[in-house]
Parts: structure tokens; sequence; C-alpha cells
């Protein structure tokens, strides 16, 4: 599991493609790796993946086509930078919200807002998720813990404050750019259980 409060930025030294199946090896901060065993999770851009190999303070994983797919990992190249979170131990403090790191869709950014110390974020996802957005609901973003602003349509926007810009790739988002979405999970439960009992259907006059 995750927090949603990302660690830092690693860049992606090289894609290594193979038949089915690419490995990234990417550059973390040096301190940040202390204690990192072959196995263990790490979430880049929000999507969890599994250390294969460690170099110093490179490390490995693998992707599979279908991740590749429902994700924006696919579109990783050299150079990149990337929002990382190792996973949540026992005690840790949850600052942001519960993520299983497992990406759900992904959205365009749409607009960038600047006004004066901070910056609002437009994005448009598919019209099938759009039933989860509300307006200060929870939902993760690059595996960024944040709460949704305004809401309209397919199209909800979030405002980050200068240490989120400072912490994340956030700060140099650019329109048209895609991203990971995960969809607060209790959310997508209240939201499911209520379609089931029939409340999603329109009311008639």
């Amino acid at each position: 599991m995750f927090t949603g409060i990302v660690q830092g930025i690693a860049r992606v030294e090289n894609v290594i493609a193979a038949p089915g199946l690419s490995t990234f090896v990417i550059e973390f901060p040096e301190d940040r790796v202390q204690g990192v065993t072959i196995g263990a999770s790490v979430a880049i851009n929000g999507t969890c993946l599994t250390v294969t190999r460690q170099e110093g303070h490179r490390l490995y994983f693998d992707a599979m086509q279908e991740t590749l797919r429902l994700t924006t990992l696919g579109d990783l190249k050299p150079g990149d930078e990337t929002n990382f979170e190792r996973a949540a131990r026992i005690g840790d403090e949850i600052g942001g919200h519960l993520l299983s790191g497992h990406i759900h869709t992904t959205a365009t950014i749409v607009d960038i807002l600047r006004p004066e110390n901070n910056v609002t974020l437009w994005f448009e996802l598919p019209e099938t998720w759009a039933k989860y957005i509300f307006p200060k609901g929870y939902i993760a973003i690059n595996g960024a813990s944040l709460t949704i602003g305004e809401v309209e349509g397919n199209r909800f926007n979030v405002h980050l404050i200068p240490e989120t810009l400072r912490a994340t790739t956030f700060g140099k988002a650019t329109k048209g750019q895609k991203v990971n979405i995960e969809i607060d999970s209790q959310t997508q439960t209240i939201v499911d259980t209520l379609a089931r009992l029939g409340y999603d259907r329109p009311a008639t006059v």
C-alpha cells in the first residue's frame, strides 16, 4: 500500500525493451534507496512496480505490456522525471489517503492556470470514470494524493501549492500531458454499491 505522499523525483536512465516486457532503469536520490531490497514495491508515477535489481541508487523495474497499455509508463524515455513513493510500512503516518498503486485510467492535462503562489491544473478523463469524481473528494494523480476542486462533466481541477510543485513533477507539467489516475477506493465502492441498488438511474417526472 501507499499513502499518496510523493517522496521525491526520480529520473529514468534507460528503458530496455524486450518481447512483452520493458525494463526501466531509474535513478533515485541517494538517500531514498537505503534499505531497499529485491522484491520491494515502489510506486512510479503512481504505478506499483517491483524492484528486480539494484546498482547503487539505480533501481530496475519490469513492466508487462498490460501495465504499459493501461498507464503512462509506456511513454517514458531516458531523461524523463517521475514521482516516486516507497511502500508504506506499519506505523507510518498516512498523510494522504490509502492507495494500491493500481492505475484505473489516464487523464490529460487540458489547461494550466497560474494565479499568484499556486497552480491550478485541469484534467479530462474518460467519461466512464467521471462518475467517481466529486468536488472535495480524493484522487491520486501520478501517485500524489490530491483533493479535487471543481468538476465539470468529465473534467476536474486540482489546486497545487508551491511545496507540491517543488516536491513532484507537477512543477513542470504541460498541456496535453497524460497522467495516471487512481480513483479513491472508498468513493468507488460507494458509487458502485448505489448503482447496484438502482440509485444511479435518472429521476423520472
